[in-house]
């Protein structure tokens, strides 16, 4: 290694082959699960609180796992907390696929965020290590929001199948499967990407904290990828309880969404391009409340269908991916020396917003009708809204678009 920036010899469509897997693990361990959802209290002999806490501690995981392996990877380096995740998440999977009882269960989920968490932060530094200020970055982060949306997409659909033909333990087992052959070949290519003098040189963490912009852009994030949560968390009660939904009918459903997702992304870029960090960001949060509006609507004049329910979650999976596209930017960018430490604090609160509140959303409400959704996606877009506009009052907004 040099002080700088190493090379990283492989071409854009191996490095993907190499880091994509990881990053889209960690999401499908959350999506693959969801049609099973429902029976699980039965299988288990426990309830739907607890159930709901193998998505929800899934999520806080996820996040405050990274606050421990961000400084670790900055300090010991990107590969063996990479390699170390991966191995971690096979072995939770196997284990939750053999769980019997609900306490094992939960304990292998959250040893399975552990693993994906390292992983995730290991992989977004690595990004920033090799990519930063390189137009292959956006490239790179473009696919992997393109990946992203997919995975809701086929995640449920695949759990749906696999558990029809196989059982639910199965779907575990393929996590472990997928992970394996993605570790092994980390094993003999992933080579060690951090700068040498990031263990020598650090710059401390606190002016993280300090920034608004970090703050405001990570709630922005936070508001996003919450209403996805809490959607997520209430589809299954509301499609396959409420509306009668067949698993495979409210896998089909709900890919719906993700492909307005994945379709939305292919012009991200042209989002940016013309309306800046800000810009988009504002129109995020705008189309987040108008897709609650209309389905608080919905709930008052109909019973749940996929026009009162799916339909207005098109418009909140535009503002999504509108936000979710440029808020690392907004809140990563003066942070290039302690990439990994940024990285991990930024996923770390999101999650942390994200699993507590969106939780709360889905158990004080009826989390059998879109209220929490609506309730959520309105709470956090207004602050963030109000949190934007001071921002650009004082000038902090930047427009320009670095690569995260």
């Amino acid at each position: 290694m040099t002080t700088t920036r190493p090379a990283w010899a492989y071409t854009l469509p191996s490095a993907l082959l190499l880091m994509a897997p990881f990053d889209i693990l960690a999401s499908l361990a959350m999506d693959i699960y969801l049609p099973v959802v429902p029976a699980m209290p039965g299988i288990l002999n426990t309830t739907p609180s607890v159930i709901q806490l193998t998505l929800s501690l899934y999520m806080v995981m996820l996040g405050v796992g990274q606050v421990v392996f961000g400084p670790i990877s900055d300090r010991i380096g990107r590969r063996p907390v990479l390699l170390a995740g991966g191995a971690v998440f096979l072995v939770a999977s196997l284990g939750a696929a053999w769980s019997s009882t609900a306490a094992a269960f939960v304990a292998f989920r959250l040893l399975q965020a552990v693993g994906g968490s390292a992983a995730l932060v290991a992989t977004f530094a690595t990004v920033r290590d090799v990519y930063a200020g390189r137009p292959e970055g956006v490239v790179i982060y473009g696919l992997f929001s393109s990946m992203l949306a997919f995975v809701p997409a086929a995640g449920p659909i695949a759990g749906a199948l696999i558990s029809e033909f196989f059982g639910w333990r199965s779907i575990f087992v393929a996590l472990s499967l997928l992970m394996l052959p993605a570790l092994l070949n980390a094993g003999f290519r992933w080579h060690e990407t951090r700068p040498l003098d990031l263990a020598q040189t650090r710059r401390s963490a606190w002016p993280i904290f300090a920034s608004p912009a970090f703050w405001v852009y990570t709630a922005a994030f936070s508001a996003a990828m919450g209403t996805f949560f809490v959607f997520f968390s209430t589809a299954p009660r509301v499609l396959i309880g409420q509306a009668g939904y067949s698993e495979i009918g409210f896998s089909l459903a709900f890919a719906t969404v993700a492909l307005v997702m994945i379709v939305t992304t292919r012009f991200a870029k042209s989002f940016v391009a013309g309306w800046g960090i800000a810009g988009c960001v504002a129109r995020g949060m705008a189309l987040l409340v108008c897709g609650a509006v209309l389905l608080g609507i919905g709930e008052f004049f109909g019973s749940p269908s996929f026009l009162s329910f799916v339909l207005p979650m098109w418009v909140v999976a535009v503002g999504i991916v509108v936000t979710v596209s440029v808020t690392a930017n907004g809140a990563l960018a003066q942070f290039d020396d302690i990439a990994g430490s940024a990285v991990a604090f930024y996923f770390c609160i999101q999650s942390l917003i994200v699993s507590i509140a969106g939780t709360l959303a889905v158990t004080l409400l009826d989390g059998d009708t879109a209220w929490p959704v609506v309730l959520f996606a309105t709470a956090m877009a207004i602050p963030v809204s109000a949190g934007l506009a001071l921002l650009r009052s004082r000038g902090a907004g930047a427009e320009r678009s670095p690569v995260v």
